[in-house]
């Protein structure tokens, strides 16, 4: 397997220490480092699992793995950053009742269920990723673990198959039906790129991300809990949408097949919420498509609205926005030297990302100060640039 990345002259991740250390302290010398990203999406929320289009990239900003074999059936799972230990037996997997662990035994339960032979393994993580922010550390512990464990013992998995693999772990022990976006863009990702990713047939073209454009996510700090939310529900309206659509259209498989002449066409027929819901996926996917044109023209204002554009769409027809994300995405589109702004990932909490031009970035931090005040909050801003996908160390 090609090991992506770090080259001679780049420094190991500083969130790797405290792991090895702890590993070596509990365990032993470890048989496999790896480092697993969160991701950032420009541009594309909700429209994966819709079969549409989205436009992410790995960040530097991960979880670091370090695992060695046992030789026994046994598991034994240490996170560092919630400082929490499980151990268990293989052979009786089931989901957990407390969620880290579902994330890390799903991807074991999925490497089973493909008639894959692995034995037990130590395993201690941590890292600087914000949990609970929309960067994906669902997506990170899964496919690091996943990537992990096909070094480990040999496994053959090519990166797509470990992206299908982890997210049928998310939605097999986790519950959350989550599109392809966030494993494929953890695994496939490259540096200095975002990917143009086709969720239809998984195909994607990698554009570079210049770096007069500068990305930070500010965290709302606003709990998410994706299975307890509206997340499956907005799955299902858009289902309903498609089947509707069908009767009238049968070459209409996903909302990625509507245009906007055959929704408006069909209007009076859908449900109020359910053509919302639906307008907002059609109009989202337009904007991914002119939002990858803009970037590789180097048209950066319009990428900038394109990217507002999608705030106002989440926010008012699709309605996963929440009244931090609003406060934080609108005072940062206000502010001199940003392009655009707005929620990433499923919502209902989680965090903004912003697009701003290179040398404005004090003048950014400093001028959220008061957003983060009206919604009660501390600053909590993360700087990120596009990285490679997950690799061995």
């Amino acid at each position: 397997m090609q090991h992506l990345g770090l080259g001679p002259t780049e420094i190991l991740p500083q969130f790797l220490v405290p792991v090895l250390a702890s590993f070596r302290q509990e365990f032993g010398e470890p048989a496999v480092l790896v480092r697993s990203p969160g991701r950032v999406n420009l541009i594309g929320e909700h429209t994966d699992y819709n079969q549409g289009f989205v436009l992410p990239a790995a960040v530097d900003r991960g979880i670091a793995m370090a695992t060695s074999p046992r030789s026994d059936h046994r598991y034994v799972l240490h996170s560092l950053d919630l400082d929490r230990r499980l151990e268990g037996d293989l052979r009786k997997l089931a989901p957990h009742t407390e969620r880290w662990p579902n994330y890390l035994l799903g991807v074991v339960d999925q490497l089973q269920k493909a008639g894959k032979s692995i034995g037990g393994f130590d395993l201690v993580y941590g890292g600087d990723l914000p949990m609970g922010a929309g960067m994906s550390s669902s997506a990170a512990l899964e496919c690091g673990l996943a990537f992990a464990l096909n070094e480990l013992y040999g496994l053959g998995l090519d990166r797509l198959s470990l992206a299908k693999l982890s997210q049928a772990a998310e939605h097999s022990f986790v519950g959350v039906k989550c599109g392809i976006m966030d494993q494929m863009a953890s695994l496939m990702s490259r540096k200095d790129h975002v990917m143009m990713l086709d969720c239809q047939d998984l195909s994607c073209r990698f554009v570079p991300f210049h770096s007069p454009v500068k990305i930070f996510v500010c965290d709302t700090q606003v709990e998410r809990a994706l299975a307890g939310s509206g997340y499956n529900q907005r799955r299902s309206q858009c289902e309903a949408g498609v089947a509707l659509l069908q009767k009238h259209a049968p070459e209409v498989h996903s909302l990625r097949d509507v245009s906007l002449e055959l929704l408006d066409a069909h209007r009076a027929e859908l449900d109020p919420v359910v053509y919302r819901r639906c307008l907002y996926v059609v109009e989202e996917n337009l904007r991914v498509i002119a939002a990858c044109d803009a970037l590789e023209r180097e048209e950066l204002a319009v990428l900038g609205g394109l990217v507002n554009q999608s705030h106002q769409g989440l926010s008012k027809a699709y309605e996963v926005s929440c009244p931090e994300l609003d406060v934080l995405a609108e005072a940062a589109a206000a502010l001199p030297g940003v392009l655009g702004a707005r929620m990433m990932g499923a919502g209902f909490g989680g965090c903004t990302i912003n697009l701003v031009e290179a040398g404005a970035e004090d003048a950014f931090v400093q001028g959220m100060a008061p957003a983060f005040a009206k919604i009660g909050k501390p600053p909590k801003i993360h700087s990120c640039a596009p990285h490679c996908g997950t690799e061995r160390l």
